[in-house]
Formats: structure tokens, C-alpha cells, sequence
């Protein structure tokens, strides 16, 4: 494959303070294709307005998401769909055909069935029918989580080229209505996907990672679908069975201590100072935790990239369409720094980073 399909190709990789992890010597790893797919509707602020007692103002301010996307009634934007547009464009942009994956991941809560999972659906419609398939279940934490799964994969030589896609269709379990307001004008639809390689540059590849979850937070964010799912003193006449429930307050005061600390257990893992990552491509969830990151960091905004504006919280998407932006862009260079950081419902926290 040449170097021109690979995230930041150009420089050449610098000796990194801490190897990558695990793994035969001489083996590496690298990102060698991104993609998203997105839904054409945008469902705007304004829209919003229509359907329920809010403003634009109201919700940039609190928020920073001027438009989201959204599924199409149709049914012909469902989850699977996304996942699988998202992982054709990461295979065309690596030089890869569905045929050389050994492993499918779905980053995931939003599959239509129980079984059979996302990713079998995924290898199925793109014909990479053979490969493993599995989804990982950890909500907005779903692609950061499969990321490192991948990188294991490759770096212990069990595989050697892997699709990650992070996915989620979370307008279906929105209410848009005033009573839904605090999590309907939050969400959008969305996939993005990775592929990761295996590579001979030992040098290249994950460096630390931290994967973390809570399950004594669970009532704070959560989607019943049973009415035994309801914690105590909640009930169906708050939101019907199938809608997402969210606690923001507490999610938004885990989300900032956890998002800062989370960083920084992650620098400390690898050895490395903040100055010394170029991109921290994190979840998307609100503007205002994002910048809260920046001041205690003292990042510089080209640093920490931010498109909640125009996609609001895509949840497992919201990682890898940021990727996505920043490779197409030429942003991302070889050799490079960068720490993928995500938090969700779980609650889950992770963290990757790689030398790219």
C-alpha cells in the first residue's frame, strides 16, 4: 500500500518516548484508511423550535450544537447502512478490499437486533463475509474501545488488517418535545470508521491506553426496554419505554472531572507531556467540556478539535468522524502524537494514544 492512503504521510515517524505495546519486536501498527457516513437531514436548531419550547440561543449556549444529523424515516439510513458506507470509504481511502479484513468491530448501541450483531450485518453487506465480527457495546466509549481491541489484534500478529467502526442512531430513542428537550436537542446520527494495519514499523502504533467503566452510574444515562429496567423511583410516565433517560447534571459533572483526569493518567501511562500531542481527538459531547479541557491544559484550539456545531453528539461516531475530518484534511502528520478520549453511558471512559 503506498504512504499516500496512510494517516499523515509526509515526515518520517521519530523514535517515541515510550515503545508501543506488546507484541512481537518489529511489528507495528498504523491507521491506514478513514470514512464517515452521515445522514442528509439536518435537523437544525431552528427546527427544533418548531417542535418544542426552545431556542437557538438557548441551546448554543448551553451546548454549542447549531445542527445534528438525522436518520430518514424511510428506513433506509439504519444503523447497519451507516457502518457499513463508513468502512467502504476507510477500505477505498487505505487501498484495502473487503477480502483482507480478518477482523470487523462496531462501536455500538444502536444495532437492530440482538443478534445477529451490527458488525456480521456490516461484513455481510460490504462481502467481507469470513472475517471475525463482534460489537462492543460501551456507548459513546464503543470506537475508542474497539480501537484498542485492534491494535491488539494486529500487534500480537492475530490479525492484520482490521475495520473499526463506531455507529449510532440515537434520534430513535429521542422524544422531540419539551418533555424530551434535554436530550433530543443534544443527539445526532452518524458513522465513522478506521482501518488499522499491521506494519513493519515497530516504532508505529499505540503507546498507552485506558479503558475504565462505572456500573454503579448506570441510572444516569440509560434506555429501558422493560419495565423492570426502571431504577428505583423512576417509571414509564416520565418517558416511554425505548427513549433515553439522562441525569445531564451528573453526566456533565462526571464528564469533566473524568475527561481532564483521564488525559492525564494517559500522559503519565506514556511518558509524555501534554506539548508533546499534536491532535487529542475527543468525544464530542458538549462545547463546554471541551473547552473546560483546553484551559486546564492550556491547548491551543487547533490542538483539540471541535464539530459538535455541525454534527452534535454522534455518541461511538463522534471519535472517528473527527478522525476522519482531521485526516482529510492533511492535518494529521507521520510521527505525530495523538490521543483519542472518549466517556459515556456505562458510564465508560478510555483513551488511546498513538505515535501515527
Amino acid at each position: 500500500m503506498s504512504s499516500s492512503s496512510e494517516i499523515g504521510s509526509g515526515s518520517s515517524v521519530s523514535s517515541s518516548p515510550r515503545s508501543p505495546v506488546g507484541g512481537p519486536s518489529g511489528v507495528g501498527a498504523r491507521i491506514s484508511g478513514t470514512g464517515v457516513a452521515l445522514p442528509e437531514h439536518r435537523l437544525t436548531n431552528r427546527e427544533l423550535e418548531s417542535l418544542m419550547e426552545t431556542s437557538d440561543e438557548w441551546i448554543v449556549q448551553r451546548t454549542g450544537i447549531r445542527e445534528r444529523r438525522r436518520m430518514s424515516s424511510a428506513g433506509d439510513e439504519r444503523a447497519t447502512e451507516l457502518a457499513a458506507r463508513a468502512v467502504e470509504s476507510a477500505l477505498t481511502r487505505a487501498g484495502r478490499s473487503p477480502s483482507d479484513l480478518d477482523f470487523m468491530l462496531v462501536g455500538t448501541v444502536s444495532a437492530e437486533m440482538v443478534c445477529p450483531s451490527t458488525a456480521c450485518r456490516v461484513i455481510d453487506r460490504i462481502g467481507a463475509n469470513g472475517a471475525a465480527a463482534m460489537d462492543v457495546s460501551a456507548a459513546c466509549c464503543g470506537f475508542v474501545y474497539s480501537l484498542n481491541l485492534a491494535y491488539a489484534q494486529v500487534r500480537l500478529g492475530l490479525a492484520k488488517c482490521v475495520a473499526v467502526a463506531g455507529v449510532d442512531t440515537l434520534t430513535e430513542t429521542m422524544e422531540y418535545t419539551t418533555r424530551g428537550r434535554g436530550t433530543a436537542i443534544l443527539f445526532g446520527d452518524g458513522a465513522g470508521a478506521a482501518i488499522v494495519e499491521a506494519t513493519g514499523e515497530p516504532d508505529r502504533g499505540l503507546i498507552a491506553q485506558k479503558m475504565h467503566a462505572d456500573g454503579s452510574m448506570w441510572r444516569h444515562l440509560y434506555i429501558p426496554r422493560d419495565p423492570r429496567d426502571y431504577p428505583e423511583g423512576q417509571s414509564e410516565a416520565e418517558l416511554p419505554l425505548g427513549l433515553m433517560r439522562m441525569n445531564g447534571r451528573e453526566v456533565f459533572r462526571f464528564a469533566v472531572k473524568t475527561f481532564s483526569d483521564l488525559i492525564e493518567e494517559t500522559l503519565s501511562e506514556a511518558g509524555v507531556g501534554v506539548e508533546e500531542v499534536s491532535h487529542f481527538v475527543c468525544h464530542q459531547s458538549n462545547l463546554r467540556i471541551l473547552q473546560a479541557a483546553r484551559e486546564r491544559f492550556g491547548l491551543p484550539e487547533e490542538k483539540l478539535y471541535v464539530n459538535i456545531d455541525r454534527y452534535g453528539n454522534t455518541s461511538a461516531a463522534s471519535v472517528p468522524i473527527c478522525l476522519h475530518e482531521l485526516h482529510a484534511s492533511g492535518r494529521i502528520k507521520d510521527g505525530q502524537l495523538v490521543m483519542f478520549v472518549a466517556f459515556g453511558g456505562g458510564m465508560t471512559w478510555a483513551s488511546s494514544l498513538w505515535r501515527v
